[in-house]
């Protein structure tokens, strides 16, 4: 049952303990003779009195409330919310590992720096790359790594490029990471096949251009078939083609972003190889280039020498450390194990069912809401619901009706306003994408039948629809004690 679970404070009972500390068999000291008065509280900190059970139970119920992918549907488009198999946590839970210091000599880190180097040497097959580092902590990281990659490459040929080209069908974190380098961006449109639009781009092309940001498949879920041109053009005015690897899921087995002519690229592990993703991280975003970028990438790099692996720093063009070590180690382990499972055939299957699933969603749908971009789908398509936005039951509100069926809801407003954006991801059965079409087909109906079905949604939650304008204006961020 999905009640209201009652704070802390509200279940307080006095006296009540979760346990008892034992009497002190020492002498006894004051607090002030131990802790310096100007370090003391000036009285007692509120806290509520429950036993332990109390609390057992109440952060149980609380997890039963959350949409999870263990537990939902999650068909997030552009985030790529698959089902993270349970032995890619026995693989990152190994003692080995959880016990290693990030700061241990490599000397005592040989197992898991041959699996960082390994790791690597896997990405650069799957994406054509020449070369990667593992060290940014997530895709936004990577974007920003990647950028100043290309950075200190024009730097090298003594030239300050100042602006960024990037695609209005990009990610959002494109050009936050371009411009907190200091880029200037400018927005080339997309054609009415939802691609780049060539004739656009190559007249907004010169010198002074540093890089190109492209995400292909973009977010409108269509493969840039103009791609090596792309390539073509920014590469004669002597700029990086930077590649967005967020949906990287779509083409695992089938095609390299290396091939295609991109010299940066970052690569979501946490998207495309499985780990969990979601509620700010955990998160990985390595970032591959081809040849001509290798001397940038950041320190310290994983080096076989021998028969040992090393940390080397002692790369002269590199743009220095991005992080203080590889932090996201259990990422990177979970994403090994999930390639080592998988195998080459796996994983070209990754994208094959990622494809088709899509493709069989959209076609069930498209029937009941307009598809902007019809053709040419990979992982993911984009549904318009304008239409019905004056009336109130547009895309916010079929995201809170579809709550109640048990869903949750895909991407709204993005990457047009008023749109549903979905990724069924490989990993769903035929019957979980029957019966979330199913859902939205009769939130479909209601739109014409019931409508104030739809604007009071959702019903079945502990909280049903939200004054969400007032919540952001006048958020209530104290608990019961007042801190």
């Amino acid at each position: 049952m999905n009640r209201l679970e009652p704070n802390l404070y509200d279940k307080s009972v006095p006296g009540r303990r979760g346990v008892r500390i034992p009497r002190l068999t020492v002498e006894k000291k004051s607090v002030e003779d131990m802790i310096p008065a100007r370090f003391l509280a000036g009285r007692p900190v509120d806290l509520p009195e429950l036993s332990e059970l109390d609390v057992v139970r109440h952060y149980t119920h609380l997890s039963t409330l959350n949409f999870s992918i263990d537990a939902n549907f999650y068909p997030l488009g552009s985030c790529t919310m698959k089902y993270n198999p349970k032995i890619n946590e026995d693989a990152a839970a190994m003692p080995g590992l959880l016990g290693l210091h990030p700061y241990a000599d490599p000397s005592l880190a040989q197992g898991f720096l041959q699996i960082m180097h390994e790791l690597e040497q896997y990405l650069v097959a799957i994406t054509g790359m020449s070369a990667y580092t593992l060290l940014p902590a997530a895709g936004a990281h990577g974007e920003f790594t990647g950028i100043l990659i290309a950075h200190a490459y024009h730097r090298r040929n003594g030239e300050e490029r100042t602006r960024v080209i990037i695609p209005d069908s990009a990610h959002g974190t494109n050009p936050a990471s371009a411009s907190l380098a200091g880029y200037t961006i400018e927005t080339c449109p997309s054609n009415k096949r939802g691609e780049m639009d060539l004739a656009k781009l190559e007249k907004m092309l010169d010198r002074n251009v540093a890089a190109v940001m492209l995400t292909n498949p973009n977010t409108f879920g269509i493969f840039e078939r103009d791609v090596m041109k792309i390539a073509e053009l920014v590469h004669s005015v002597g700029a990086v083609f930077y590649g967005d690897g967020a949906n990287l899921n779509a083409l695992v087995g089938r095609a390299r972003p290396g091939d295609l002519g991109f010299d940066v690229l970052h690569t979501n592990l946490h998207k495309t190889f499985s780990t969990p993703h979601g509620g700010g991280g955990p998160a990985s975003g390595p970032v591959g280039v081809k040849e001509h970028l290798v001397p940038f990438l950041p320190v310290p790099r994983v080096v076989r020498e021998g028969d040992q692996y090393v940390l080397k720093t002692d790369f002269p063009d590199s743009i220095g450390r991005i992080t203080s070590f590889h932090g996201q180690a259990g990422i990177l382990m979970r994403t090994y194990a999930y390639m080592r499972i998988l195998g080459k055939e796996g994983l070209s299957r990754i994208s094959d069912y990622a494809v088709l699933n899509a493709n069989y969603m959209k076609a069930r749908l498209m029937g009941a809401f307009p598809c902007p971009y019809p053709e040419g789908t990979m992982h993911e398509f984009v549904l318009s619901t304008m239409q019905w936005k004056d009336a109130g039951t547009g895309a916010t509100q079929i995201g809170k009706r579809l709550l109640d069926f048990g869903f949750y809801a895909p991407t709204v407003h993005f990457p047009i306003p008023e749109c549903l954006m979905i990724e069924p991801t490989e990993t769903e059965s035929k019957e979980t994408l029957d019966a979330f079409c199913d859902a939205l087909l009769e939130i479909r109906r209601e739109m014409d039948e019931e409508p104030e079905t739809l604007r009071t949604a959702p019903h079945t939650t502990p909280l049903s629809k939200l004054d969400e304008v007032t919540a952001a204006r006048k958020p209530v961020v104290c608990g019961p004690c007042g801190t």
